[in-house]
């Protein structure tokens, strides 16, 4: 199995972080990879709620590839977890907890896949892909910390 995960603490109570991570709609602005996403059929996280994601890889700052993806959430308790499945592949899942006395809040983004042969040596030996997966998720959730702590509505 390929997994990884990343935490940070972002200085705002958990409601609040998780109404904005789970609008899938603003992914975009804070990941690396995924560029946009939009619900299917859903207007909002729910067990069951489907939605697209826009995707671009790129190398020394050039695209080499574009793809979406269709996923749906498999777990939603709002103001603890997000969780969903990406093409019935790869699951993502982001935790959070209260962190210290305040309204602080722990934001855990993990994941996990299970390739198979061909494609795990490809995955795993020559593109690396849950080593740049995992540091996706860093970057990913710094901006969102930025994000949310710069916001001040």
């Amino acid at each position: 199995m390929s997994e990884g995960s990343a935490n940070i603490v972002i200085h705002r109570p958990a409601d609040e972080v998780w109404r904005v991570l789970t609008d899938v709609t603003r992914m975009g602005e804070w990941s690396p990879e995924c560029t946009g996403g939009r619900w299917v059929g859903a207007t909002g996280p729910a067990m069951g709620a489907r939605f697209e994601g826009d995707n671009e890889a790129k190398v020394a700052g050039r695209t080499v590839k574009r793809w979406t993806t269709t996923s749906e959430v498999t777990a939603c308790e709002p103001g603890r977890l997000f969780e969903f499945v990406a093409e019935g592949y790869t699951t993502w899942r982001y935790e959070l907890d209260a962190a210290g006395a305040g309204a602080d809040t722990r934001v855990t983004e993990s994941f996990h896949y299970e390739p198979h042969g061909v494609q795990r040596f490809v995955y795993e030996t020559l593109l690396r892909r849950s080593t740049a997966m995992t540091k996706g998720m860093g970057r990913t959730l710094a901006r969102l910390k930025a994000s949310l702590e710069d916001d001040v509505s």
